[in-house]
């Protein structure tokens, strides 16, 4: 009897992976996935905390496609070893502050040493030629190929057919007339191919699940390193610059305001690492303050509390504030004395 090959599958959450794996299922590969978490992913965060998401499903993608599937998904973090690729990208960043090309190459890397470590035979990741514009182009597939070691066991079955070919193919292991060459940014192919297999539910993400291709958040990261003199992050940096508005009224500080109920029982959550406050006699957002306030900072946040709340329109409003020794005080603030100019404060 022939030996049954294995393949490690990078499952994003997304169509593309879903279809890849699929691809190599069908021809009887035993596929494995795996998902390194960076703390920078779109799926389900937001969507869990948020109201107005409140009709979006409640899933991590990656879970789901593997269900989907049928197959057994490895999650693993990777948080503090993608610091570096985060600060340092060697390739430089796409459009935001996304890293994409060294992205690519460090979770292929990561996924060769897991395929060596177990014995698998080659790797399947979703990519398509033209798809992401750092790093799916034709000149940069071979880049991630040879950075990350993985080389010619490196499958891409979206896109094979318009490559070289890789050892799977060649060795027959997967039968190339089988695999794809799709290319390019309209994922209709995509769909037709996922409708043809029988799959209906699957995420869509508009530009990647990555918040750090989006330009509002890679703002706010750059704010932050600018802000503490130092270009470096940790989990709950990441989870609160998803959460709320941000606005810097002066260099020293910045408040995270709540949107909805959603996000304020979010932020209660960092309550006893802020200084922190919410008007008293008036519905309003919490608010979280970051810096180093003064005594005139406190009342210029208060203003601005008062602002966001139900009181806007009042004379006056209390906001009660809450120091991080949990000591408590109110100040009774006139929220029109803080005017908000969108293109100043928001940061």
């Amino acid at each position: 009897m022939s030996q049954q090959r294995k393949a490690v599958s990078l499952i994003s959450g997304g169509l593309d992976s879903l279809l890849a794996t699929r691809l190599i299922l069908d021809q009887g590969i035993h596929v494995e996935g795996i998902n390194f978490f960076t703390g920078f992913c779109v799926e389900g965060h937001t969507h869990a905390i948020r109201n107005k998401d409140k009709n979006k499903p409640k899933r991590n993608n990656a879970l789901w496609v593997a269900e989907q599937l049928g197959i057994k998904l490895h999650i693993i973090d990777i948080i503090e070893e993608y610091k570096d690729i985060v600060l340092n990208p060697k390739h430089g960043y796409g459009a935001n502050l996304n890293p994409c090309l060294d992205c690519k190459g460090f979770m292929v890397r990561k996924a060769r040493e897991w395929m060596e470590a177990r014995s698998f035979d080659f790797i399947i990741t979703g990519e398509v030629v033209g798809q992401r514009p750092k790093s799916q182009r034709r000149d940069t597939m071979p880049v991630i190929a040879k950075e990350s070691g993985a080389n010619d066991r490196l499958l891409r079955p979206l896109c094979a057919k318009s490559l070289p070919e890789t050892l799977p193919e060649k060795e027959g292991w997967v039968d190339r007339g089988k695999l794809k060459d799709f290319s390019g940014r309209n994922r209709k192919p995509q769909m037709a191919l996922a409708a043809e297999l029988g799959l209906t539910d699957y995420a869509q993400p508009a530009g990647g699940c990555c918040f750090l291709t989006d330009e509002s958040y890679s703002h706010k990261l750059a704010d932050l390193w600018a802000a503490r003199g130092q270009r470096d992050y940790d989990l709950d940096d990441i989870m609160l610059l998803k959460v709320g508005r941000h606005i810097r009224p002066r260099p020293n500080f910045k408040l995270i305001v709540g949107r909805d109920n959603g996000e304020n029982n979010f932020l209660k959550g960092y309550r006893n690492r802020f200084i922190h406050m919410h008007a008293s006699s008036h519905t309003g957002p919490l608010v979280l303050l970051d810096g180093t306030p003064d005594s005139d900072d406190i009342q210029l946040a208060a203003e601005l509390t008062a602002r966001f709340g139900k009181g806007k329109e009042a004379e006056q409003v209390t906001v009660t504030i809450h120091d991080k020794s949990g000591n408590e005080k109110q100040l009774s603030v006139n929220p029109f004395k803080a005017e908000l100019i969108p293109g100043n404060w928001y940061v």
